[in-house]
């Protein structure tokens, strides 16, 4: 029931009718607390309709109150709008607008117009007055600067991000799964700790573990079945995606085997999609998978993939569905140590055969020879 008032709240909001927006949310105010996330969720529609309206002190107000807040989310969220809420007004030049005149108090001009002329003959009419100078136009460069500067902190925020996945082949059927988010501003990003925090939530198994601060995270994965790692690839992926503002289509990971007991013959096919990555810039995604040399690769689209160490590196294209099939094969050590147990077996019959062959029987010990009653004696 809760959420009803909720939701006719952004309907007000997304039809920019800020005044009922808060008429649907003061009294739910007045009701929650800003400690609960009931009453953070509403107070932060309050903010923006509050900064619709151009109440700037009462949206301040309305973001320092979800500091009480128990969801560390909606504190960031709280604390970025005060950022933006606190940022001085950049002042304008006034040779950057037309101010017009007010028109109620001018006098009506239609009947000066038809007066003058009726009654004042043409060639008595007084010159027509020069066009008022208006100087060199000059380019807005205050305007360019303040463009410039935005758009690099755009890209500073949004992009500049370095995503290396590793697929580790541990064992048959099974893998483990390595990311590691890297910035390349030397700093982290807001939103990689929202991420952080969600993945933790996200995970009550602890199959993922994250580690590392500032601009470097790793998470990592034990050795698990194809089919858990495609789901733990397919979370990661998803909360980042929502993270950034993009929605992502579900990856697409099988691996089938064909085991020949000396060794496993193995066929993995990934599919990721992201063509909605397209308007994210400054974002470099790349995939190693290990151990696996270069013939083994039969498909990779639309990026090659180069030799790395005992594996292959293949560079994914934003804004493109990537796939990648390969075939390799992998032997199994218990099944070459019985493989090699069963020839040595094969050889020791050969050569026993042989010996029977040769009219020898079966090995025996020597007799020892036989003692007289002399040797009792003694």
């Amino acid at each position: 029931m809760e959420d009803e008032p909720l939701l006719s709240a952004r309907r007000a909001l997304d039809r920019g009718d800020y005044g009922q927006c808060l008429r649907l949310l003061q009294p739910l105010a007045d009701q929650h607390p800003p400690s609960s996330p009931f009453g953070g969720q509403l107070r932060l529609l309050m903010v923006t309709a509050w900064i619709g309206q151009g109440d700037t002190a009462a949206a301040q107000a309305c973001c320092r109150s979800l500091q009480a807040s128990t969801d560390a989310e909606l504190r960031l969220q709280a604390r970025d709008l005060q950022m933006i809420l606190d940022a001085p007004a950049l002042q304008r030049p006034a040779n950057w607008s037309l101010t017009l005149p007010s028109l109620g108090a001018a006098e009506p001009l239609e009947g000066r117009l038809k007066s003058a002329s009726r009654w004042t003959p043409l060639r008595d009419r007084p010159p027509e007055p020069p066009p008022p100078p208006v100087g060199p136009t000059r380019q807005p460069l205050g305007f360019a600067v303040v463009a410039l500067v935005v758009l690099l902190l755009l890209t500073l925020l949004s992009g500049c991000l370095r995503v290396d996945t590793q697929l580790q082949f541990t064992g048959p059927g099974r893998l483990q799964l390595t990311q590691v988010w890297s910035s390349d501003t030397g700093r982290q990003l807001p939103w990689q700790q929202r991420f952080a925090t969600a993945l933790r939530e996200g995970d009550p198994g602890g199959r993922l573990s994250v580690s590392g601060d500032g601009p470097r995270q790793v998470l990592r994965s034990p050795s698990l079945p194809a089919a858990e790692i495609q789901a733990l690839l397919a979370r990661t992926m998803a909360l980042a995606a929502e993270r950034i503002g993009v929605e992502l289509p579900p990856p697409r990971l099988e691996l089938s085997e064909r085991n020949w007991l000396v060794g496993v013959r193995q066929h993995l096919w990934l599919e990721l999609d992201l063509q909605a990555l397209d308007a994210v810039p400054g974002l470099d995604l790349q995939m190693l998978l290990r151990p696996v040399s270069p013939a083994a690769v039969r498909q990779a689209t639309p990026r090659p993939p180069a030799r790395e160490g005992s594996g292959v590196r293949w560079p994914l294209a934003t804004g493109a569905a990537n796939r990648l099939e390969l075939h390799t094969w992998r032997w199994s050590l218990l099944g070459l140590g019985g493989l090699v147990i069963l020839l040595l077996l094969s050889a020791v019959l050969a050569l026993q055969r042989l010996r029977w062959s040769a009219g020898f029987g079966w090995p025996e010990l020597p007799v020892p020879p036989a003692s007289d009653g002399n040797d009792l004696e003694h």
